[in-house]
């Protein structure tokens, strides 16, 4: 049976672009080869860290949010843990409210930019 995690990646602040995509890519990349289903991916970009990690007191954040089978988080964490560019990450397992949670904001988030385009174009 497939579980939902959601994975909060950290990255270290001085990465290009380039750079940064080609991590997140390669993360992605493991999930795909693995047989996981991305359900949602996020960049949150630069972020004050609360506390300095390896004397950076910034980083890049990224969310993945996706079904997999319980093997693959293993896999997926040693990567994490062998990459230099990685800083921190978490993964959590959701249950099903905090599924309908995030299914829930994410239609909120899309209503909210469909409002605001018609609202663009009505001027």
């Amino acid at each position: 049976m497939l579980n939902q995690y959601e994975t909060v990646f950290i990255m270290t602040p001085v990465l290009s672009d380039d750079q940064m995509k080609e991590a997140v890519e390669k993360f992605r990349g493991i999930l795909r080869e693995k047989g996981a289903e991305i359900v949602h991916e996020e960049n949150w970009g630069l972020k004050k860290l609360a506390y300095p990690i390896q004397k950076k007191s910034t980083g890049f954040y990224h969310l993945l949010e996706y079904r997999a089978e319980g093997e693959i988080i293993n896999d997926l964490e040693i990567a994490y843990k062998r990459d230099e560019r990685i800083l921190r990450f978490l993964t959590v397992k959701l249950d099903k409210h905090a599924i309908a949670y995030n299914e829930k904001k994410r239609a909120a988030k899309k209503s909210k930019k469909v409002e605001e385009v018609k609202a663009e174009t009505a001027e």
